[in-house]
């Protein structure tokens, strides 16, 4: 029994044995095969936005390699060597994923792909000359992002007038009040600029600045003095004498002044002030009237001009008798008329012509308060002849 039992031990361990190796050949041939797969694979290096990584792959081109890795190339993507080029061992392949941004351009708004890091980069990829006044934001060094908002405007020159000065100056303001934003040029509450603050701005725009003042000047003015003149019948007529001197006076006038850029353009009187008063000249005018008496004696021929009017004996205030006593109411048939005694002496005999024709002749035998220099009254003794006499002139000569 001993005997079968040593010769049952030994098939079981010649078994085992025969296991063992037959696992050992397996994992052999395994690691075999995997080293010789692993020997078959390329070894390339993948740069992702300059990050290297180096890979083995069984990938034959790029387009393999990236789905390999999961990596979908986009459109824009820039990528190096192209998507069907083979691959090879210790070759560099360069993805750089695209973004998207949106540039504003003078005011047109554009999206752009682009594989550049950095602003600058954009420019140059975009082929934008930026000049010197030319503005960007955000600025060059900025790192793109996705949806990132970039602003280009073009700088272009205008000319600006102010505060007696003219320069050149280089803006990308779109209006006269963005522009004057930019130059720090503020505007008192009085100052106006040309154009207006809404105005767009254009290349070789003409820009002036106003500066406007609102001052007052005071000006000291003289008053000419009045000549006043009083009658004075102490004094012949034609004859003046100065009863008082005159004296100039003195106001000050108070103006409101407009001036522009130191130039006045307006100026309106707000008040006048009296500082001293005028004082008037005073005049004394003769009117007492020296009249040449008619010569007695004249031959016919001298006459002289005289006003006359009519009265009666029934007039209002009147008696009826004459400075010389002749009753006219009694009388009504005497030729009479009322002088002036120093120009025709009373007692006088006269003719009157009218229109050429001689009235007839008449003795001065009255006087009368208004009979004053070459002035008659002739007697009628009918009212309605007096009234449609009414006032006349007439020519007079003393017969005796």
């Amino acid at each position: 029994m001993i005997p079968n039992m040593k010769k049952l031990f030994s098939n079981a361990f010649s078994g085992k044995r025969l296991i063992m190796s037959i696992v050992s050949m397996i994992l052999l041939v395994g690691v075999v095969s995997a080293a010789a797969y692993e020997l078959t694979k390329t070894s390339v290096t993948l740069v992702i936005n300059g990050e290297e990584m180096t890979l083995k792959t069984h990938a034959k081109t790029v387009d393999e390699l990236m789905l390999e890795n999961d990596i979908l190339v986009g459109e824009h993507d820039f990528i190096e060597p192209s998507l069907d080029s083979r691959l090879t061992n210790d070759l560099n392949v360069a993805w750089i994923p695209a973004k998207l941004v949106y540039l504003t351009n003078n005011g047109e708004k554009l999206p752009v792909w682009t594989t550049s890091h950095t602003i600058q980069e954009l420019i140059t990829e975009l082929n934008l000359e930026v000049g010197e006044h030319d503005k960007i934001q955000p600025s060059f060094e900025t790192a793109l992002v996705e949806d990132m908002q970039i602003t280009y405007e073009s700088a272009f020159a205008v000319t600006l007038y102010s505060d007696g000065e003219e320069k050149e100056v280089w803006t990308t303001s779109t209006t006269v009040a963005d522009f004057l934003e930019a130059e720090d040029i503020i505007l008192g509450e009085l100052d106006r600029v040309e154009p207006s603050q809404g105005e767009i701005v254009k290349a070789n725009t003409n820009i002036n600045i106003v500066r406007v003042q609102k001052v007052t000047d005071v000006v000291e003015e003289g008053i000419n003095f009045a000549t006043v003149t009083r009658n004075d019948n102490s004094l012949t007529r034609g004859t003046e004498r100065e009863v008082q001197s005159g004296q100039k006076g003195k106001v000050a006038k108070h103006y409101e002044v407009i001036l522009e850029n130191g130039k006045e353009v307006s100026r309106e009187l707000v008040k006048t002030e009296t500082i001293q008063e005028s004082k008037d000249r005073i005049v004394a005018v003769g009117t007492k009237q020296i009249v040449q008496p008619v010569s007695r004696g004249g031959t016919p021929g001298d006459w002289v001009t005289f006003s006359s009017t009519a009265y009666t004996a029934y007039c209002n205030g009147c008696s009826g008798v004459t400075s010389t006593g002749l009753n006219l109411r009694t009388n009504p048939d005497k030729n009479v008329v009322a002088v002036d005694p120093n120009v025709i002496p009373l007692g006088s005999i006269i003719e009157i012509r009218y229109n050429g024709r001689i009235l007839g002749q008449y003795r001065a035998a009255d006087t009368g308060g208004a009979i004053q220099g070459r002035k008659i009254d002739i007697f009628m003794p009918e009212r309605s002849d007096a009234l449609r006499w009414g006032r006349k002139n007439v020519q007079v000569r003393i017969v005796k």
